[in-house]
């Protein structure tokens, strides 16, 4: 007889294939140009035009921190985008356990680097024996299927 308790305790939660990692990433960016298009419009509804300059600069570094306002309230809640929720996926704690404040922080900051230096630190799941990216391997943090 197969208990519900023993179902529970035999799944550990496993990591994601390359292939929803990718996926949920195709996703995160489409996220990402919706949020930028609709606060890109709030900057200009509020600061006028910012194609060149300072003010352009000023734009970036709002839709840079609003983008980390974003995936911090999503990770540190939740532990999901709204593209990781499409894909049932989940970042934690190597406990399982949400992510703290410090470590949702470090971890935008890394991906943030990362995407600078093309990609490399999401490139790292392809030869990561456990499919982390950089950025979780270095926080000890995981995505897990859920």
């Amino acid at each position: 007889m197969h208990t519900q308790e023993s179902a529970v305790i035999s799944s550990k939660p496993q990591a994601p294939s390359l292939l929803k990692l990718s996926a949920c990433l195709l996703y995160e960016l489409l996220t990402i140009v919706a949020l930028c298009l609709v606060l890109a419009g709030l900057f200009y509804a509020l600061f006028g035009d910012a194609t060149e300059g300072v003010k352009h600069l000023l734009q970036q570094m709002f839709l840079w921190g609003m983008l980390g306002a974003y995936y911090l309230r999503c990770w540190i809640k939740t532990g999901q985008t709204l593209a990781m929720q499409a894909w049932h996926l989940k970042v934690v704690t190597q406990n399982n356990a949400p992510l703290p404040m410090s470590t949702a922080l470090v971890r935008y900051l890394l991906a943030s680097l990362s995407l600078v230096l093309f990609g490399l630190g999401f490139v790292w799941a392809v030869v990561d024996k456990d499919r982390l990216f950089l950025h979780d391997r270095l926080l000890k943090s995981k995505i897990i299927v859920v």
